[in-house]
């Protein structure tokens, strides 16, 4: 038999019998996927409840189905790759996830179930919500915050983004951006972050021309940015990521023309 016959059944079988890198926490994610299965099977507790009698047998409604992600959170992933950050992602000391990371290249990584809980936003706050890993999808896209966003990388999300939005009905107010519900910890996406581009195709909000918008004198910057979604418990902080996600503008000062873009936003609310 000629060597060449030989060689072409060897390759296939080294194509086919590759070991995903990742093997060991894939395991370890259906592990977890069993157990709180497990633990929704399991009908609620009936005992154990002081001065409360118990019922004599558990009744199970008919009408259920799974809670649904109302937000998506936008991050960058301030590191150097997307290696880096799966690598990340998939070591449990590191106690941080996302449900979706979004390569340079465009390449998607869905990480975890969009009915699960990542642990991607942290300490945060919108509006009166103060719990937003419970009801969002976070979104991780691999840039160090110190460069633009590749357009191969923006295409996959905005395409992402049109799934999302209709699968679940998300509000476009509510596609926001990691430093916009914890602007006191967090710079994500950074001000290369193409927010009119995702507004203009129905994924956040934006605002109308300011040319010649006169802004009254009672109007209060920082009631506008509570009322938008800000926490404004440190209001400078807040005023720099509204600036960050509307203006792409890192600088601390406030002036008429930042008003002008508050208050068309502002209206938007009202």
């Amino acid at each position: 038999m000629k060597p060449s016959h030989i060689a072409l059944p060897l390759l296939l079988c080294a194509a086919a019998c590759k070991v995903n890198p990742y093997h060991k926490s894939n395991r370890v994610y259906k592990d977890e996927a069993k157990f709180y299965a497990r633990q929704i099977s399991e009908h609620p507790l009936t005992s154990d409840v002081d001065s409360v009698p118990p019922a004599p047998y558990w009744v199970g409604t008919t009408n259920f189905n799974l809670r649904k992600p109302n937000f998506v959170i936008i991050h960058h992933t301030a590191q150097n790759s997307c290696p880096e950050t799966l690598h990340t992602f998939t070591v449990a000391r590191t106690q941080v996830s996302a449900h979706y990371v979004i390569c340079r290249d465009g390449v998607i990584h869905h990480m975890l179930n969009d009915y699960l809980r990542a642990w991607q936003a942290g300490a945060s706050r919108w509006g009166n919500v103060t719990d937003l890993n419970s009801i969002s999808i976070g979104i991780e896209l691999d840039n160090n915050g110190f460069e633009p966003f590749p357009p191969e990388q923006i295409n996959s999300l905005i395409r992402l983004l049109a799934k999302l939005k209709k699968e679940y009905n998300i509000p476009a107010a509510n596609f926001i951006g990691h430093s916009d519900i914890a602007p006191k910890r967090k710079v994500d996406p950074s001000a290369f972050f193409p927010w009119k581009e995702l507004a203009d195709s129905g994924y956040g909000l934006w605002y109308r021309d300011t040319t010649g918008l006169v802004v009254p004198d009672a109007f209060s910057a920082v009631t506008a940015l509570r009322l938008i979604g800000y926490d404004v418990r440190d209001s400078g902080s807040a005023a720099q990521a509204f600036k960050r996600h509307f203006e792409q503008d890192t600088t601390k000062c406030w002036g008429p023309a930042d008003r002008q873009v508050l208050y068309a936003l502002y209206q938007q609310y009202e």
